[in-house]
């Protein structure tokens, strides 16, 4: 049985419309809801196994989905990230492999070739989006609500969010290069803490959750009215927990820095690391000792409980409004998010804390092809990339044979399928290749500034770099080469040709 797509989106941008078929397909059947979090790890999720952050509204959407507990993004910053898995191509296809590249990829792909929710607009579907899909700068571009690398073509309505981010009023403190306790709250990409006066509605996620619920409704009296009425592609980006960290107080409140555990730390961890491996904020260019370490992940969380809140808000209004039983609910981050792990923090590394991600997707109940047990685990290694071709075919949509990505609907319909046998990822100088055993990193397509190799069976922390064994060197080998036929694949897209 064929199934379609409805899309819940927002602010509003009038495209020119699709020529139509002479013959059209069957109306899709499924609304897609899309939700994205920013700067979000796994780890801090109670359904991925956190015991004191507490996210009970995206365990509700495990509870009745597929967990996947080895999703990957393809590159570890926001901006290239957005553009892989919106346009449906890697990083290298669209030009954005480093960390300065953030467009949309809407140069490279031109406009012959649809985004994925572009692609939903050309069959019938109408794309909404709300707050950060593309990439947006933040804090600044959310101060002053604009849309930064939006790309309009690939909505039928778009509503930027805006909040007041580090400037709040509320109890706030900068943590890193303030070793003396003085340095005043700023903004940026500083690490802040802020637990803000007043309620949800004072900071931009509130605002988002507000208006994708309105386009809830909106889309349900438009289903009540008209049997006719097109079914909805809604996309809504989330900017917490992306620095500063500032949410209400009460969601600081579960967080006293007496219940904050800090990661494991290992002398001379970074001895084996190749100096490009080092990330970009660490405890020590951050000068912050275990007090701020421990008011960073405090802060962290309690931006992860807001925003779950809100998932909270767009959950309700789907059941409020009898939309469970059509829409494909997917929650997902951009990249991940070191925590004090390797004394690393936020984003950037190749290691499992930041190239690993949250990713559920669940399907209506009784849909064909969702899995029997729920809630579902899948240890499948899967990539952001391929959410385009998978949410396509459930949709009932033609997957374009152009994008990159893979249909993970075998997954979906038995967890225990595997999709993958290896799952890729850049941040400028390195390139990932993660597969069930080993994380194997190289800086520079030649590997010439460095390479490191975990065995992820017995040191899943990856604290022991193992390139440097005489005993490993036929594995590393076996990489390179593994990496020169996989750069060759990225690179080999219809992009390339005239």
């Amino acid at each position: 049985m064929q199934r379609r797509l409805l899309l819940v989106l927002f602010i509003a941008v009038s495209l020119a419309a699709p020529a139509v078929a002479a013959d059209p397909p069957p109306r899709p059947k499924y609304n897609v809801l899309f939700i994205i979090a920013d700067d979000l790890t796994a780890t801090a999720l109670s359904c991925y196994g956190n015991t004191l952050c507490q996210t009970p509204n995206i365990d509700r959407i495990a509870a009745r989905g597929t967990r996947f507990a080895r999703a990957y993004c393809q590159a570890t910053y926001c901006g290239p990230s957005r553009a892989s898995f919106m346009t449906g191509y890697y990083p290298h296809a669209i030009h954005a492999d480093n960390n300065i590249n953030y467009k949309n990829g809407r140069k490279e792909i031109g406009d012959g070739r649809a985004t994925w929710s572009q692609h939903f607009i050309n069959h019938g579907y109408h794309a909404a989006r709300v707050g950060k899909i593309y990439h947006m700068g933040v804090p600044g571009d959310i101060e002053t609500g604009v849309d930064s690398e939006d790309d309009a073509a690939s909505w039928s309505q778009r509503f930027n969010i805006a909040g007041p981010e580090w400037k709040a009023p509320g109890k706030g403190e900068t943590l890193e290069r303030n070793p003396d306790g003085k340095k005043p709250v700023m903004g940026g990409n500083t690490f802040v803490t802020v637990a803000a006066d007043g309620d949800d509605l004072v900071h931009a996620d509130g605002w988002a959750a507000v208006k994708a619920c309105d386009l809830i409704l909106e889309h349900a009296d438009r289903r009540d009215a008209s049997r006719d009425a097109k079914p909805l592609f809604l996309a809504v980006g989330f900017v917490r927990p992306h620095v500063p960290f500032v949410s209400p107080a009460k969601y600081h409140e579960p967080f006293p820095l007496d219940k904050i555990a800090l990661p494991e730390k290992v002398a001379g961890d970074w001895d084996d690391i190749p100096r490009p491996g080092i990330n970009y904020k660490t405890s020590v260019n951050m000068q912050m000792d275990e007090e701020r370490q421990k008011k960073a992940v405090a802060g962290y969380y309690a931006s992860v409980a807001y925003m779950d809140a809100q998932v909270g808000k767009l959950l309700d209004a789907l059941k409020q409004h009898n939309l469970e039983r059509n829409t494909i609910v997917i929650f997902t981050s951009d990249h991940g998010y070191h925590l004090g792990e390797h004394d690393f923090w936020a984003k950037v590394s190749l290691h499992e804390e930041s190239a690993a991600v949250p990713l559920i997707i669940a399907l209506p109940t009784g849909a064909t092809g969702a899995a029997d047990a729920k809630p579902a685990v899948s240890r499948s290694l899967v990539e952001l990339i391929d959410l385009y071709p998978t949410v396509s075919h459930l949709c009932g949509l033609e997957v374009p044979a152009r994008v990159q990505g893979r249909n993970l609907a075998p997954v979906l319909a038995d967890p225990k399928q595997e999709i993958r046998d290896a799952a890729f990822s850049v941040n400028g100088p390195g390139y990932l290749l993660r597969t069930d055993q080993w994380a194997y990193i190289q800086y520079a397509e030649d590997a010439s500034k460095g390479v490191e190799l975990y065995d992820m069976i017995k040191d899943p922390k990856q604290f022991t770099n193992l390139a440097g064994k005489a005993e490993h060197q036929a594995t590393v080998e076996g990489f390179k080469v593994r990496m020169t036929e996989k750069m060759k694949a990225v690179r080999g897209s219809d992009l390339a040709r005239p």
